[in-house]
């Protein structure tokens, strides 16, 4: 038995968990998990502030870990492999968390490890009570990304499709704001919608029958931008409507695309991971869809939609259990801001 150390520090969440790793091959299992979300600081500039998140996570990282030690009832000498956030996100926000998962490594004589933080949004669906098996289909849906990939093991992801310029959750989080939404806007988005009519405006759904599985969400944002300007004055009076229109187009392509995606490879079982896969339509609609065609449909549990240090553990864990990787002594670290998730692929 292992005991693996996560810590999560990418963008405006501090996150750390233990996860247990059996001797007997089972599933890694996770002990205890902390996580600060950094919302309150960044709402009051509209959006992440990158210098404000690096110091912020410098302030909660130990903390967190003693707190995630004493849930689990474990102490620092009892971990055997600390993983971290190499990449990608800010690169001041990454650092800190490498630099501390480096330091306690060094400190304790335990190799570390560098994990894809979209890698563990992936294998997060195992975290969860219904756990997938491979191989799957998986919509990811995370911040900047929008990837649909067909995924045969640790490490064996083939990318399918994946967005052209804006992804999802770019495209709630800027339609928020141009709907006066306070930050974090997608959710904001996502709660004012349920109070208005989807059918209200029609709006574009791009790339929905472009023949392939990319996507794209720039425009849509623009057709939200022209529609607001259109309303002027009684834009208030139709926000509700207009966030519901906007909500319906995106979640329309996603869940067609995904769809197809499946029928193309002929699958049966789809994993959904991502901060945008806790939207609740989404959810629904998938739901629906996946049960009249006989697919098995998993998610993360919703608190381990938005990043979090029990999705790096856990793919580290995955990883070691796999062989996909190895932890190593070496604590000289860096980080990838910018790190394509295919680039990590088994030969």
């Amino acid at each position: 038995m292992q005991l693996i150390l996560g810590i999560e520090s990418s963008c405006d969440e501090t996150g750390v968990a233990l996860v247990r790793l059996p001797a007997d091959g089972s599933l890694p299992q996770l002990l205890a998990h902390g996580l600060h979300s950094q919302i309150a600081m960044h709402r009051a500039y509209g959006g992440v502030v990158p210098e404000l998140a690096s110091r912020d996570h410098i302030r909660r990282v130990l903390p967190l870990t003693r707190q995630v030690l004493e849930d689990a009832g474990a102490a620092l000498p009892d971990i055997d492999v600390v993983a971290f956030t190499r990449g990608p996100g800010l690169a001041g926000a990454l650092l800190v968390g490498a630099g501390a998962a480096c330091a306690l490594g060094a400190a304790l004589g335990k190799p570390v490890l560098g994990i894809h933080h979209l890698e563990g949004h992936l294998l997060s669906p195992f975290l969860s009570s219904d756990a997938p098996q491979f191989p799957f289909v998986a919509l990811l849906v995370s911040g900047g990304h929008t990837q649909l990939m067909r995924v045969d093991g640790v490490g064996q992801y083939a990318i399918l499709g994946e967005t052209i310029d804006d992804a999802a959750g770019e495209a709630f989080d800027k339609s928020a704001k141009l709907l006066g939404l306070p930050y974090p806007g997608g959710p904001e988005l996502a709660r004012l919608a349920q109070d208005g009519n989807p059918q209200a405006f029609k709006l574009p759904r791009p790339l929905l029958h472009s023949g392939d599985l990319d996507f794209s969400f720039a425009g849509l944002k623009t057709a939200v931008l022209t529609q607001a300007k259109k309303l002027g004055g009684d834009l208030a009076a139709h926000k509700a409507d207009l966030a519901a229109s906007t909500q319906a187009a995106i979640v329309e392509v996603l869940v067609k695309k995904t769809l197809k995606a499946v029928q193309q490879t002929g699958m049966q079982r789809l994993v959904v991971a991502g901060g945008v896969g806790a939207n609740r339509l989404l959810r629904e609609q998938l739901n629906q869809t996946c049960i009249q065609r006989g697919i098995r449909v998993h998610y993360p549990e919703l608190h381990l939609c938005t990043d979090n240090g029990a999705m790096i553990a856990m793919a580290a864990a995955m990883r070691l259990q796999s062989g996909q990787q190895q932890a190593d002594c070496s604590y000289a670290f860096d980080v990838k801001p910018r790190w394509p998730l295919d680039s990590i692929c088994a030969a």
